[in-house]
Parts: structure tokens; C-alpha cells; sequence
């Protein structure tokens, strides 16, 4: 068998890796662990702030140092870091070895034993992972969710006019407007925003079994709940005070439930966007160069949508695992959280891949309105609706003697292709009254889009006021 270097196992880390990159400043090992190195220097400093057991406060270049380490923390670091590992074969012990040893460097080895103070591996990890979870959502995956939205409520305004036959069951419908079917998707998605927006970082602070009994022993008179809501929300999270010696990860679990929500709907557009380029609804822009089909030289393939569509689906079944299992520990814990939380970056990061897929099947199609004209046309049977509620309607006035205009028009339409002319002399023939008669005459397929137009105002913020018609 042949040799050669290590080469990524995973496509996020090789062919996809330029795309998903930037989650690993926050979801990496070494995003990890720079973010475990932060929060034991800043517990040290606010032990030292408070000058607790007989500490000092840290002032000018050791604090300066001291705030960097994470800052710092690069390629050299990484390796010593894992030098450490190596020996200790605990992960959160060997960040607090390395505290340590920047501590004697800089000549504070007199409150070296503050670091790491009271603490489980779980009252850093759960910090940790609280803040790059939040960070790489709010500076990563919020921004690609909101471009993706935001290319959405473009084209919607854009097409809300451009009336299309709708497809119910994948058969002729009443028409609707290209815009219009757009806006349903940002309208979706924008209550998904929100609610992402809106998420809870919860952190906990409370030792072994989240009792506080370390913290007791080394001084009972001193207020340890409030530090320790104290601190968790310096560093921006919610407080839990009630936990085992994990934090329960219930937050986590609503998170990515939502987030997995949001990569459902997004795999709902996937599958109109590609079945309305299967229609010619939409062309795709030739890329220059590109190839479609390795023997097919006319082919232009909608890769975007469909490399989205698996992308979304295994982002969707990690979310959906972590969310069922991160809310389950034996007791006071077991430890099938750690390897299943090492996921997350893999999660959203397939959900990252999709929305820049997306962004680029979005960016790369345009609306052919000639065939969406052509197929109205082809279509008059779809104004059977109309006619018959019309009909109705002219009955309860007294202005027809028809007896059963659902059936009349089921007679006419149903399962058959009729024509602008067929449905004039249906219509002229019918007992109804002039004004509605003319109505109906007046009637085309393009012209059938009710509100269609004015419902895409309800994306827009406000922009458009109500009372638009196409």
C-alpha cells in the first residue's frame, strides 16, 4: 500500500475549506482552547481584582501579558499546548498548566494556585464553548443567514410582479407571481432570524456538582452565587444557577432546533429554485470556462442547489443529534457531551457550505418572463376558480339561476386544456349579470394574481406602503 501525508478526512477541512474557514477561528481545537486560556486568565484576574485570600491586583505589563495570552495564542502555542496534552491526557488540565507557566515567566508565581481556582474542567469548558458557539454564530453564520435573506427580499421585489401558474401537487393552479412565492420564503426565514437573534447563552460557575462546595471550604463568608453571576455575565453569557457539575445544555439544544429549523426552509427553496430551472422558470448564467456535463457539452447543471440540498441535510442530522443528546447526562455526568460538543463546527459548518452555495445559485440565475407569459397562456383552464366563484356569488345576489357552478366548471376544466376562447363563450353564455360577465371577459391568467403583488410589502420593512397594486 502506498504512503503519503496525512491528508483531511473531512471535505470542510479539504476541498470546502476556503468556504467554511473563518468558523475555525472559533470552533476549532484551537479556537477552543484559546477561548479555555481567556477564561482562566480572566477568573485569575478577577480573583486577584478582588484580592481574594491575601492576592494583589495585576497591574501594567504582567496584566498586559496576562490579557494577550489568548490573543496570542498562535502555531507555537498550539504545539505546546498539545506537548502538554500529551502528558497530562486532560485537555482542560493542560491549559491550566499553561496559564501557570506564563505565570512564573512573568514572575507571579505567588498566585499561581489561583489559577484554575475552584473549578471543574466543566465550569471552563462550558464558558468556553458558550462563547465561541455565540461568537461563530454572530460573526459567521448570522451574516451568511442574513445574505442569503437579503438576495431573497431583492428578487422578490424585483419579480413581485412577474406573474407565473402556481403548481399545487405539481399540477395547474391558480397563478401567482414569482415575487410573491419568493417573499413566503424570506417571511419564513426572518421569524427563524429572529429567534436565532434572540438565543440565550447560558454559562455555570459552580464546581464539581454545582454545589459551590470548594468555593465553602476556602471561605465560607464569602457571597460565592453572586461572584459567580457576576463573572458569567462579564463574559456576556446568562447565569444558570442551578446545575449539575455540567451546564445542562438546554440552550444549546434550542439553538441548534432553530438553526436546523432555518436549514429545512433553506432546503425547501433549494428544491423550487431547482425544480423552477427544471421548468425554465429560471435560466442559469454560463460561467465561463465551467464545465456541466463531462459529455454533455450543452449542459449548465444547477450544482449550487443541489450541493446545498446534502449540505443542509447533514448539517440538519448533527443539529438534530446534538440537540437530542446534549440534553442528556447520567447523574451528575458522564462525559458523551465532550465528544459530541467537538461537532459543532462540523454542524454549522455544513450549514455555512449551503448558504454560500445558495448566495451563488441565487447570484447566478435569471428570470425567463417569456415562458412564464407562454405557460399562463397555455393555461386558461386555472380561471375555472374565478368563474365559478363569481357565479356563486352572482346566485346569493339573485342574479343567476345557475344551480351548481362548481360542477358546471369541474365539467368544463377539470383534466382538460382549454383555451382564451373556449372560456369567452363559456362565460358569455352564462346567466350571471352584465357587470360580472364583462368582469370575467376581462379576465386573463397574468391578471389572476390577486394580492400577490401587495403581499410582498410584508418583507419590506415598512419601504412600501400598503395599497400597492400591480
Amino acid at each position: 500500500m502506498s504512503s503519503f501525508s496525512p491528508q483531511p478526512l473531512s471535505p470542510l477541512d479539504g476541498r470546502y475549506h476556503q468556504s467554511v474557514a473563518p468558523l475555525g477561528d472559533f470552533l476549532s481545537e484551537a479556537g477552543l482552547n484559546r477561548a479555555r486560556i481567556q477564561i482562566e486568565v480572566d477568573w485569575l484576574l478577577f480573583l486577584t481584582d478582588r484580592e481574594l485570600f491575601g492576592s494583589h491586583v495585576i497591574e501594567g505589563d504582567a496584566r498586559r501579558a496576562l490579557s494577550r495570552l489568548a490573543a496570542d495564542f498562535g502555531d507555537d502555542e498550539i504545539a505546546e499546548l498539545a506537548a502538554l496534552e500529551a502528558t497530562t491526557k486532560h485537555d482542560v488540565k493542560a491549559v491550566e498548566y499553561f496559564v501557570r507557566k506564563r505565570l512564573t515567566d512573568l514572575g507571579l508565581t505567588d498566585i499561581a494556585e489561583l489559577t484554575h481556582f475552584a473549578c471543574t474542567s466543566e465550569d471552563i469548558n462550558n464558558l468556553s464553548y458558550a462563547v465561541v458557539i455565540r461568537d461563530a454564530v454572530a460573526e459567521v453564520w448570522l451574516p451568511a443567514f442574513r445574505g442569503v435573506i437579503e438576495e431573497l427580499r431583492r428578487q422578490a421585489v424585483k419579480y413581485r410582479d412577474e406573474a407565473m401558474l402556481a403548481r399545487t401537487h405539481g399540477q395547474p393552479a391558480t397563478p401567482t407571481t414569482m415575487g410573491k412565492e419568493i417573499a413566503v420564503t424570506v417571511y419564513r426565514l426572518e421569524r427563524i432570524l429572529k429567534q436565532v437573534e434572540s438565543s440565550e447563552y447560558l454559562g455555570k460557575f459552580s464546581g464539581a456538582t454545582g454545589t459551590f462546595a470548594a468555593h465553602l471550604a476556602a471561605d465560607a463568608n464569602l457571597d460565592w452565587q453572586s461572584l459567580s453571576k457576576e463573572f458569567v455575565t462579564s463574559l456576556g453569557l446568562e447565569w444558570n444557577p442551578l446545575t449539575t457539575q455540567i451546564e445542562s445544555h438546554d440552550w444549546q439544544a434550542e439553538l441548534y432546533s432553530r438553526i436546523s429549523h432555518a436549514n429545512r426552509v433553506l432546503h425547501n427553496l433549494c428544491t423550487d429554485f431547482w425544480t423552477y430551472i427544471s421548468l425554465g422558470y429560471f435560466t442559469q448564467i454560463p460561467v465561463a470556462g465551467a464545465t456541466g456535463s463531462s459529455t454533455m457539452p450543452h449542459k449548465i447543471n444547477p450544482i449550487k442547489f443541489e450541493n446545498a440540498e446534502a449540505n443542509l441535510e447533514l448539517s440538519s442530522a448533527l443539529l438534530d443529534s446534538l440537540s437530542q443528546t446534549l440534553v442528556t447526562s447520567r447523574l451528575q455526568r458522564d462525559l458523551t457531551d465532550s465528544t459530541t460538543q467537538r461537532n459543532v463546527g462540523v454542524a454549522l459548518g455544513h450549514s455555512l457550505l449551503a448558504l454560500s452555495n445558495i448566495q451563488g445559485g441565487l447570484n447566478a440565475v435569471s428570470l425567463n418572463s417569456d415562458l412564464l407569459a407562454a405557460d399562463l397562456d397555455e393555461n386558461w383552464e386555472v380561471l375555472g376558480e374565478a368563474i365559478q366563484t363569481v357565479v356563486r356569488a352572482e346566485i346569493t345576489a339573485g342574479r343567476s339561476s345557475v344551480t351548481d357552478p362548481y360542477a358546471l366548471l369541474k365539467e368544463l376544466t377539470r383534466g382538460k386544456r382549454i383555451g382564451a376562447a373556449d372560456l369567452a363563450e363559456f362565460v358569455s353564455g352564462l346567466d350571471i349579470g352584465d357587470a360580472a360577465k364583462t368582469s370575467l371577459l376581462a379576465l386573463t391568467p397574468p391578471r389572476y394574481v390577486g394580492l400577490a403583488s401587495d403581499l410582498v410589502s410584508h418583507i419590506q420593512r415598512g419601504a412600501i406602503q400598503p395599497g400597492h397594486s400591480a
